[in-house]
């Protein structure tokens, strides 16, 4: 999984923060996806400072896919350097409620399908 950020300090810019996240194996999409908001989200892994309902928009690209999808979602919560359990320093992102996201989450579950029984750590939730 990799992330390019494209702003400068994403807290303090009132621009949406532009982040590339190319997540190329299933067991990455596994450990970042965020079933538990009603239109998905995703874990974005960044040193960057953002703050909680700051709107970013993601270019994410999924295992095996070459489209890339575009979201203009919020920061829902952040983990900090430092978390308990190993988890990575990072944010989540919550997608919007619109038809986009809606198609996103269901071609996210098409992927990663019996996978999202599992009872495996994630970086999420």
């Amino acid at each position: 999984m990799s992330t390019d950020p494209s702003a400068g300090d994403a807290a303090n810019d009132p621009r949406p923060t532009v982040i590339r996240l190319s997540i190329k194996e299933k067991g990455a999409l596994y450990a970042a996806y965020i079933p538990l908001f009603a239109e998905g989200g995703i874990f974005v892994p960044s040193t960057q400072g953002y703050a909680l309902g700051q709107d970013v928009y993601v270019l994410l690209t999924l295992p095996d896919d070459p489209q890339r999808y575009p979201v203009s979602g919020k920061v829902a919560w952040i983990t900090p350097a430092g978390a308990t359990g190993s988890r990575k320093q990072g944010i989540g992102v919550r997608f919007p409620a619109d038809d986009k996201s809606r198609a996103l989450k269901a071609r996210i579950e098409e992927i990663l399908g019996l996978r999202l029984a599992s009872d495996r750590p994630t970086q999420t939730i």
